[in-house]
């Protein structure tokens, strides 16, 4: 096509036959070239960066501003528009070269430096396409980011878990989407690196068995939704507040301020128990009280002492019953509700509970026992298993016990 337009282009020029009419021309070509090149160019690319900047800021909407300050730093935009007219101009004085050529009848110059200069544009093309291409991927990807934001925000029905995890899988896709539309502008054979992407795949699934089971287990608590970042919750052995889910770990920290990360494959595979998901926690204590004391009066007591605690809910409302007897008391057994249900709540009410109640049973002078145990014999057996040891010592300094009757 460059081809033929340069040969029409020479049989038009070519037509002027005289010297004064050549040299005419070409010093209109050349005052058109520097008026549209140096003044008209610089003008039109600005007011077209303008329009370009004013439609990006309303359909963005203020949106993906980090990462357009990102891209800003690493090609600022005075630099990135110097670029582009330089390059507007290096092609509009080239037309203007090839014309000049054509004109003085030199187009067989032309004809061999057209493939060498094909060849750059082409290059010089599928460059910038690419630059546009990933650079509208990574403004693109933190749009999609902060829209999930906006609908999660929207919607009660969309976890932090779910919003991070559809976040990155609509980057990462886009990301791809890019890379694969620059390959293809580059000439690169999709065939061939699709099939050994695959190989490397297969390969790199049986060394990473775990991590690929923590990676489905992560989609898994993003659909079962056992739990939420914030929650209360003891997965295992190991108790204490969500802080963060990801695709492959669960993030925890327990109530000695250590940080834990769990495998998101062990979390699926042990037993979860959720504190925070019913919004209140129902709180079991025991306390023991003597034989000789009124197990009727004691509950009242406790009862009392329960309703008058800030931090226990009064709806349900706690009670206290007789639970059994124990090798030294009558057990009571005090139940009562926390809400909402925190770390905090529960100790803070169980030690107000302790404090409480021991203060008022021993005002009512009601005994909390500890374990002790009697041991008697029968009178009649007393004298029959009474013994009397007899050391006899040696002439060595040994001695041996002898247990006899008396």
């Amino acid at each position: 096509m460059t081809a033929q337009l340069g040969m029409r282009l020479d049989a038009l020029l070519g037509s002027v036959a005289t010297t004064e009419a050549r040299l005419a021309v070409t010093a209109g070509i050349l005052l058109v070239t520097l008026a549209v090149g140096w003044l008209l160019l610089p003008r039109g690319v600005r007011a077209a960066e303008r329009v370009v900047t004013h439609w990006l800021e309303r359909f963005l909407d203020g949106r993906a501003e980090s990462s357009i300050e990102t891209l800003q730093e690493a090609v600022p935009v005075s630099f990135g528009l110097r670029l582009f007219v330089g390059l507007l101009q290096l092609v509009l004085f080239a037309i203007a070269a090839v014309a000049i050529l054509a004109l003085w009848g030199q187009f067989a110059v032309v004809v061999a430096v057209l493939p060498v200069a094909e060849n750059a544009l082409t290059i010089g093309a599928q460059a910038l396409l690419s630059a546009v291409l990933l650079g509208a991927a990574y403004v693109g990807s933190d749009v999609l980011e902060e829209y999930v934001e906006d609908l999660s925000a929207d919607s009660d029905r969309i976890t932090a878990h779910q919003e991070q995890l559809l976040s990155r899988i609509m980057q990462v896709g886009v990301l791809v989407i890019a890379g694969i539309t620059v390959l293809g502008i580059w000439g690169v054979n999709l065939g061939g690196l699709l099939v050994g992407a695959g190989f490397l795949g297969i390969v790199l699934g049986m060394a990473a068995r775990q991590t690929l089971g923590s990676l489905i287990a992560g989609f898994v608590l993003m659909f079962a939704r056992p739990f939420e970042i914030g929650d209360w919750v003891e997965i295992g052995d190991q108790e204490g507040l969500v802080t963060e889910i990801t695709i492959m770990n669960t993030h925890m920290r327990n109530f000695d301020g250590e940080y834990v990360v769990v495998p998101n494959d062990l979390v699926t595979n042990q037993a979860i128990t959720n504190r925070s998901r019913e919004g209140r926690l129902r709180i079991h204590m025991e306390v023991g009280i003597g034989y000789d004391d009124d197990p009727e009066e004691a509950s009242e007591i406790a009862k009392e002492v329960l309703d008058e605690i800030d931090t226990i809910a009064n709806n349900p409302k706690p009670y206290v019953i007789p639970s059994g007897f124990g090798d030294s008391a009558i057990l009571l057994d005090l139940r009562f509700w926390i809400d909402p249900p925190t770390p905090q709540a529960r100790w803070r009410s169980k030690a107000t509970a302790v404090e409480a109640i021991q203060r008022r049973f021993a005002d009512a002078d009601i005994s909390i026992p500890y374990p002790q145990r009697t041991v008697s014999y029968p009178p009649e057996t007393a004298e029959t298993d009474e013994t009397v040891e007899r050391v006899e010592r040696s002439a060595n300094g040994k001695g041996r016990v002898d247990n006899r009757p008396a």
